[in-house]
Parts: structure tokens; C-alpha cells; sequence
């Protein structure tokens, strides 16, 4: 499991489903939007306390952004 990229997808998943820009998702989680884009892209690893910030603003658990989708691993 690449596990930057299973949270990078995850994120960009629920962020999508939420109706949120990256720009807009940011400003509610108080990162950059750069960040997120590059989260999403799979360029960066990210601290503890923001994966926290990210679930929050997702309001989920932040397990699930760890969890892999199984569908993905077949597209």
C-alpha cells in the first residue's frame, strides 16, 4: 500500500463529495490551497496535527483517510 497516495485520493474523494474547491476546502481547515493540491497529487507526506485538521474540516474520522478503496486498485 502507497499510503501517501490512498490518503491523497481519499481526501481529494471526500473533499469532491462535499461540493469543496481545494481553495475553498483549505480556507475551512485553514491550510494553503497549494497544500492540498499537492496532497491530492501525491507529492507530499503530511503531519499528524493536519491529518487531525483534514478530518475535521471533512468531518470524519481520520482513520478514513487511510482506509484504501479496493475499487481504485482495479480503475
Amino acid at each position: 500500500m502507497d499510503i501517501v497516495r490512498v490518503f491523497g485520493s481519499n481526501l481529494k474523494r471526500y473533499r469532491t463529495a462535499l461540493g469543496l474547491s481545494q481553495e475553498a476546502f483549505a480556507e475551512k481547515c485553514g491550510l494553503h490551497r497549494t497544500y492540498i493540491s499537492a496532497i491530492e497529487c501525491y507529492r507530499r507526506s503530511i503531519a499528524l496535527e493536519n491529518v487531525q485538521r483534514i478530518a475535521d474540516a471533512l468531518e470524519i474520522e481520520p482513520y478514513k483517510l487511510f482506509v484504501e478503496d479496493k475499487d481504485e486498485l482495479h480503475s
